[in-house]
């Protein structure tokens, strides 16, 4: 049961960038929860974090190992966290996932920090939650730019959740 939770329903098993996929599916599931409130997902993704740390805790005891690639609940948690902050339409939520990989993988400032100094359950998922907020704070503003042009609005208002 474990395993199923921590590799979000075995996709952290995908051989080639599991974290890449986790986030992927992890943004799909989040845009049916998002069908029922922005809030809702927002609380989804603070309760699967307060969640995730403590089983992440365990696991690392048992296996000895820190935050192994398999492990993509992290992701799941952060994607859902900048689609809650900037999810005003498909577009801005595909927004946030890209924007989401880019802080995940780069981990800039704080966030590599975070990454860096934190171990354990806390380790694993803060950088994750740092990069989403951040993920959402960015992917709200440029898709605020964006709709500045007509193009990008008749786009958006052709592509509605």
């Amino acid at each position: 049961m474990q395993k199923i939770f921590l590799t979000f329903f075995y996709v952290g098993l995908i051989k080639y960038a599991p974290g890449t996929f986790g986030s992927i599916f992890g943004a799909i599931f989040g845009f049916f929860i998002y069908q029922i409130s922005a809030f809702t997902l927002f609380l989804a993704s603070i309760l699967l974090f307060l969640v995730s740390i403590n089983i992440i805790n365990n696991y690392e005891a048992k296996a000895q190992i820190h935050d192994p690639k398999f492990i993509v609940i992290d992701e799941v948690a952060g994607v859902w966290l900048a689609m809650s902050i900037c999810g005003q339409s498909l577009i801005a939520m595909i927004l946030s996932l890209i924007f989401f990989r880019i802080f995940d993988i780069t981990k800039p400032s704080f966030i590599g920090k975070i990454d860096k100094n934190i171990k354990g359950g806390l380790g694993v998922m803060g950088d994750d939650m740092a990069a989403g907020a951040v993920a959402g704070v960015f992917g709200a503003i440029f898709y605020n730019i964006l709709l500045k042009f007509e193009w990008f609005i008749n786009l958006d208002q052709t592509i509605q959740i």
